[in-house]
């Protein structure tokens, strides 16, 4: 019996892998299938008449990820911060206010790339953006 990985879900660490598999007739790839009478998962073979139960009733996992964009986590309260650095050298992208807060974010994400985001210091402003 030959199998390839695709997803499946194990309860104490995620989803997992659930194989193709092929007939073992005709090598064909084997298909998921209700049997309705017996109320079973069958994998069966579109070509020939060979099926057999499935062993878990997961046939398939779509897994999402959702990546947070980190500028709109940081709050513009922050340019008034007086621990942060400020910076006259990077002008606001919205109204052209030269100082701006920065910093170096502290996500997982961040220990691959080193990202500086800025805060606009302007009354009212608080645009945030990174170079």
């Amino acid at each position: 019996k030959m199998e390839l990985d695709m997803p499946t879900f194990d309860q104490h660490s995620g989803p997992k892998f659930v194989g193709i598999q092929f007939c073992q007739e005709c090598n064909n790839m084997l298909y998921p299938k209700e049997d309705k009478e017996h109320k079973v998962l069958l994998y069966a073979c579109r070509n020939c008449d060979y099926s057999q139960p499935a062993e878990d009733s997961c046939i398939y996992v779509n897994k999402i990820t959702h990546e947070v964009n980190e500028l709109t986590q940081i709050v513009a309260d922050v340019s008034q911060d007086p621990t942060l650095p400020r910076t006259k050298d990077h002008p606001c992208p919205k109204c052209e206010h030269r100082e701006a807060v920065f910093f170096q974010s502290q996500s997982k994400k961040a220990e691959e790339e080193m990202k500086l985001y800025y805060v606009c210091c302007a009354e009212g402003c608080g645009h945030r953006w990174t170079e």
